[in-house]
């Protein structure tokens, strides 16, 4: 099956220069043997943005996630949450702004144009506040609503909407790429703190801000970020190209993520789980209980599944949850925070484990 706007989401494992991490060799006794576990799962309950879950395990933003058949279906085999299918700034209003021109270009009055560019915005939010509101009547988990932009603006006044419709969270999905050569670091930076501040102030319910990795200074502004969010969500997955050397066109890389996908995340959540002032969701390379557990070691109060719900399908919820219960209970490990962050970079004795050190140890040592 193809990901309808899959654009945003999940899956990572953290492996350095070819050598397994500290994370990688706790986990790689994990196998991929799943044992039903029904009633056992109750200790594998966590919090998020002071959400209520029953695991750590969230099916992700994706075209799955659009559907209210497949929302039920994801809260039946074990999604403790559900972040709505992205709502995108740029796509309202590019399409309005589109259809707006062509009634000016022909015989259409001013008003006309204006007319068009009010219906498609109202038709295209009202599907969404509509999903959010059957949603919410179908399911007793917790429904993320997720907004995709680039910029503050009119497009702000669409989260006091999808506020009042009823989500219990909202998710801003910000990302640009920072490829404007004249545009300044801080410039691109004041951006994410401008759109944040506005849509808080119209909106009681918790705010998430699910970021790229593109940042000059990433730890600082993360750590900037967390003061003003509930819950940051590291990170993005967008359209890659690639390049069609026959055809000479560019090409899509592929949008499904990969068990290595989750080195990133994972790196920086270990790096910054005991340093930022809100919780952290593990997206991309979450692909199997392992890969959720891994997150959970690295500071993860949460984990993001989109990929797998399409290569092994939606019952992949449920095994996860029932891995992570097994193990948990072979570990005699009673609660999530029992582990949660055992493995960041603080708690672990050799800390330079997540950064350039484990690198340069692994050359020194390598031998042809």
């Amino acid at each position: 099956m193809k990901p309808d706007g899959f654009s945003n989401d999940d899956e990572f494992i953290l492996t350095v220069a070819g050598a397994g991490t500290i994370i990688d060799v706790l986990c790689n006794s994990l196998d991929d043997s799943w044992i039903l576990m029904e009633g056992v799962m109750g200790n594998c309950r966590t919090t998020y943005m002071g959400l209520d879950l029953k695991t750590p395990i969230i099916a992700g933003s994706c075209g799955l996630t659009g559907s209210l058949k497949e929302i039920v279906a994801l809260e039946k085999h074990g999604a403790s949450a559900v972040v709505l299918k992205s709502l995108f700034e740029e796509e309202i209003l590019t399409e309005a702004g589109s259809l707006a021109k062509s009634a000016y270009d022909t015989s259409y009055a001013a008003e006309a144009g204006a007319y068009i560019d009010y219906y498609v915005k109202q038709n295209q939010i009202g599907d969404y506040l509509d999903l959010i509101k059957k949603a919410k009547d179908s399911v007793s988990i917790p429904v993320i609503a997720s907004i995709n932009c680039l910029n503050t603006g009119e497009w702000v006044k669409f989260a006091e909407k999808i506020d009042k419709a009823g989500v219990d969270a909202l998710e801003l999905n910000i990302f640009f790429l920072p490829s404007d050569t004249k545009m300044k670091a801080e410039d691109i930076e004041k951006r994410y703190f401008r759109i944040v501040r506005d849509v808080k102030q119209l909106t009681s319910k918790p705010v998430s801000l699910k970021l790229s990795p593109y940042f000059t200074s990433l730890a600082r502004t993360f750590k900037e970020l967390s003061d003003e969010v509930n819950g940051l969500v590291l990170f993005n997955r967008f359209f890659n190209p690639d390049i069609d050397i026959n055809k000479k066109q560019i090409i899509s890389a592929g949008v499904w993520s990969s068990p290595a996908d989750i080195v990133m995340p994972l790196r920086w959540i270990g790096i910054l789980s005991d340093k930022v002032s809100c919780d952290l969701a593990l997206s991309s390379g979450v692909l199997d209980g392992a890969a959720v557990i891994k997150g959970l070691l690295a500071g993860a109060r949460v984990v993001y599944v989109a990929s797998a719900l399409y290569q092994s399908g939606i019952t992949m919820l449920g095994r996860m949850g029932e891995f992570l219960a097994k193990w948990m209970d072979d570990n005699n490990y009673e609660a999530i925070d029992e582990f949660r962050g055992l493995l960041n970079q603080k708690n672990v004795p050799d800390q330079d484990a997540y950064e350039r050190g484990q690198f340069m140890k692994f050359y020194s040592s390598h031998k042809e």
